[in-house]
């Protein structure tokens, strides 16, 4: 399987992800826990269908320390006993945050209010904005039918 385009030989492809790679890095340089960060990834990766990312974000998330466990209980993390209150917050704002068209009200009240027990101000806007960025990363590879299974950690850093 290719990809429809290469995105980083286009010159027009690589000013996209450039552009989405320094979004990014301001979100991974803020104060939202790293962990957090890669679960949050994972499972938008999942429900999106995004073979792509959930390689990269799952070698990620593992080289750093994560558990076999918590990395295979991600889509079922209501039911895991192994995350934690704060991050089921960020898991909830994430799937509401990613599935935006099947709900009319968008994001609740109640997930938002859950979120913010747990991160402070910079934090929910690292953790919105992360959110979104993921989304932005899933649709583009999803289109472009990014082959999966090949990527190596640190690959891109």
């Amino acid at each position: 399987m290719d990809a429809r385009v290469d995105l980083y030989a286009n010159a027009l492809g690589a000013k996209v992800l450039r552009h989405i790679n320094s979004a990014g890095k301001a979100v991974s340089d803020s104060t939202l826990p790293a962990a957090t960060q890669e679960l949050v990834k994972i499972r938008a990766s999942q429900i999106n269908g995004c073979g792509f990312c959930l390689d990269m974000h799952t070698k990620e998330a593992a080289a750093a320390g994560e558990s076999a466990l918590r990395l295979n209980m991600v889509a079922a993390w209501r039911e895991a006993t192994v995350f934690t209150e704060a991050e089921r917050a960020a898991l909830e704002l994430t799937e509401q945050g990613t599935r935006l068209a099947d709900a009319s009200g968008g994001v609740t009240d109640e997930a938002w209010e859950n979120a913010a027990k747990h991160y402070d101000e910079d934090q929910l806007v690292a953790l919105m904005s992360l959110i979104a960025i993921i989304n932005t990363y899933n649709r583009l590879n999803v289109i472009n039918r990014q082959p999966a299974g090949d990527y190596r950690v640190g690959q891109f850093a």
